[in-house]
């Protein structure tokens, strides 16, 4: 089996957010997510983006390792996973998931299937843990919490709708390990059960001994990370370093490469927030402060850690609102508007109860339409910025 990997962990797991106490979180809203996903091209736009790292991988055996720090739906991580399929046929990979929300776990199972049939040699493990714990899938101080539980799926058939079939049948898998609870400190939502779920086909098991991570192993270092939008805009760099980035980075392999990518708020999205709330800017750590807090952080334990801001035509990127371009014009439907105004607060992080008294008054339905007049629809900008590991 694969050796687990030996790095020290010592950041505090649980995120802070000072000054804020049980608010309903932007992300925990299923309805405002949901509708951000389909009715936007980020997803698409963001895995085009990590896509553009793959060529750069030296992967080295027994397999390429892949961390995503928040699946999400899944839909980034199989766009990335068919485009590794397409320059590594051959290779094995290890792609470690990390993912608090159960109905988020379903809809990445549902996307799985086609990737164990397109691509054999795969194991894939999906996990509840914090982020300074689930690229080296264990707890940290154990001591305090319930042991890890841990499910070994092996996948039997060779079709994918065998292997549908069977990951239909993990529900009460996830409702056993995927219960969560509210922090009393923050108000983030936590795990209730430590949990890893590990799928492979039953037909390859012999030949990905070496790549399944046995019990309280992990991969001994990612090839690529992704860091997608993992952490709340309006936290301090150094806050999203040492609860994120900082242990993100660590788990790095010699060669490994982590893209970081998050919202700038530069862009008509933030014109129509700005409509309603005239100071709102939640964007507060632009990419280079990010890497200088990184800096600041880790130099002095992890020397061999390379930082690349990128030039603006290499980082930046945007994706939009879909819509035909004849609802854009002098009658803009209600469902169009909706969705603009639902984008828009959804990258913003704008809470619930914020929006109670501007929903009552029906003004942001006119801020939006004036919006999508102006720029002929609506589209977000991102940016992303490199972390690198060296080879000893």
């Amino acid at each position: 089996m694969a050796q687990a990997a030996k790095m020290a962990v010592t950041v505090d797991p649980e995120p802070e957010r000072a000054g804020e106490k049980h608010a309903f979180r932007f992300f925990d809203n299923r309805e405002k997510y949901l509708m951000f996903v389909t009715t936007c091209s980020e997803k698409w736009e963001v895995a085009q983006r990590v896509g553009r790292e793959i060529p750069f991988l030296k992967p080295t055996p027994p397999a390429l390792n892949l961390f995503d720090a928040g699946v999400g739906d899944g839909t980034v991580l199989t766009r990335v996973m068919r485009n590794l399929h397409r320059q590594f046929p051959a290779i094995p990979f290890c792609v470690v998931g990390k993912e608090i929300s159960m109905e988020d776990v379903r809809l990445t199972l549902e996307k799985l299937p086609d990737r164990f049939q397109e691509h054999p040699q795969l194991v894939v493990v999906i996990t509840n843990l914090y982020y300074a714990e689930s690229p080296w899938l264990r707890v940290n101080r154990p001591e305090t919490k319930p042991a890890v539980k841990r499910w070994n799926i092996a996948l039997e058939g060779s079709t994918a709708h065998e292997f549908d079939e069977q990951v239909r049948n993990l529900g009460p898998v996830l409702a056993e390990g995927w219960q969560t609870k509210t922090s009393e400190k923050t108000g983030n939502p936590l795990y209730v059960q430590p949990s890893i779920l590990v799928l492979y086909r039953k037909d390859r098991a012999f030949a990905l001994d070496g790549v399944i991570p046995p019990p309280g192993g992990a991969p001994a270092g990612y090839d690529l990370v992704i860091a997608s939008q993992p952490y709340r805009a309006r936290l301090s760099a150094e806050i999203k370093v040492r609860n994120v980035l900082g242990p993100l980075a660590r788990a790095l392999s010699p060669g490994g490469r982590m893209i970081v990518i998050q919202a700038t708020g530069k862009d008509p999205g933030m014109e129509l927030i700005n409509a309603v709330w005239e100071e709102e800017f939640p964007f507060v750590t632009p990419r280079r402060d990010l890497i200088a807090a990184m800096k600041e952080a880790l130099d002095r334990s992890h020397n061999d850690l390379n930082y690349d801001a990128l030039r603006d035509d290499e980082s930046l990127f945007r994706y939009e609102l879909h819509a035909l371009p004849d609802e854009i014009g002098e009658n803009i439907g209600t469902s169009t508007l909706l969705a603009a105004w639902n984008a828009a607060t959804y990258v913003a992080q704008i809470e619930d109860d914020r929006m109670v008294d501007v929903l009552r008054d029906g003004d942001y339905l006119e801020a939006a339409r004036d919006v999508l007049r102006r720029h002929g629809g609506l589209w977000f900008e991102d940016e992303s910025f490199l972390v690198t590991r060296g080879f000893a």
